[in-house]
């Protein structure tokens, strides 16, 4: 493989923040309101977000300075007056009203007015919720640390979150949040976006059980170029190889001629794999090879 290689310590800011937007994605977007001494409302996206605990419930997101001129987000100068926020969730229903917000409007102009959003008083915090959120989490701000005080510098905010409105109509039949209904945004590089709802699949967590690794798999499985790593990762899970008994009666039932595998039987294996038959395509694999296991 072949790369291109970037010093970061000699790339001008914004080359840098072109760089991490576009590697480190999809990133997920709090939609931050926050509220200053004198009442002022506040709203505006951050992308540099995420939980980082779940007891105590935390989570942190940084409205880093501007990398123009260093100057200070409206949000964190609101922080350091009013120490709670609302994270709101970003679904694509919302998704052109959020990006309105986050044109630069004048300190004290409110982006819930700007882009049509419908404050709703928080029961915990004084800034307000985002009614068309699906997700609202009052926070009390318990850190803020600052990473420097150039352009482009962060400041991380660590939020403990309080208290957690969900709408009902995202909710799962088992009362739990279904993310299809939920149907986030995340934010990529540049100007480009992705919607969770049409980028959803499923992969079983390896809790109930732990499987063998792909060093396990028999050198022309887990060597061969017919295969890629997330199949064979597939395969991998599995807790052992099939028995040569199950593999010599699989080779009987499917009348396989003892022979060199060939390339059909990768892609065979392949397409058992699409369908999750992941054993049925370990045992075609191993019963089509000359040498069995």
């Amino acid at each position: 493989m072949k790369f291109k290689t970037f010093n970061l310590s000699k790339l001008p800011v914004n080359e840098v923040q072109e760089l991490l937007t576009s590697s480190i994605a999809p990133r997920p977007i709090a939609f931050v309101s926050t509220i200053s001494a004198s009442g002022e409302l506040n709203l505006s996206p951050f992308s540099f977000f995420n939980a980082f605990g779940a007891n105590p419930p935390l989570l942190i997101f940084s409205p880093a300075r501007k990398g123009r001129d260093g100057s200070l987000k409206h949000t964190y100068l609101n922080i350091k007056e009013v120490d709670e926020v609302v994270v709101n969730v970003v679904s694509f229903d919302m998704v052109e009203q959020m990006n309105l917000s986050s044109a630069e409007f004048d300190k004290g102009v409110s982006e819930f007015e700007k882009a049509g959003f419908t404050p709703l008083a928080s029961d915990l915090v004084k800034p307000f919720r985002v009614m068309e959120s699906p997700i609202q989490m009052e926070c009390k701000v318990i850190q803020i640390i600052e990473t420097g005080e150039e352009g482009g510098a962060g400041n991380l905010v660590i939020c403990r979150i309080l208290k957690i409105h969900v709408q009902k109509d995202v909710l799962a039949e088992n009362g739990k949040i279904d993310g299809y209904k939920l149907d986030l945004v995340g934010r990529m590089g540049g100007d480009d976006y992705v919607r969770t709802r049409a980028a959803m699949f499923k992969i079983p967590k390896p809790i109930a059980k732990v499987g063998m690794g792909i060093d396990a798999l028999p050198d022309f499985i887990r060597c061969t170029e017919n295969l890629n790593g997330n199949e064979l990762a597939r395969m991998g899970g599995l807790e052992k190889l099939p028995s040569i008994e199950k593999v010599a009666q699989y080779r009987n039932d499917m009348k396989l001629k003892n022979s060199k595998i060939e390339v059909k039987d990768f892609v065979y294996a392949s397409m058992l794999i699409a369908e999750n038959q992941i054993e049925e395509a370990i045992l075609h694999l191993l019963a089509a090879n000359a040498h069995g296991i």
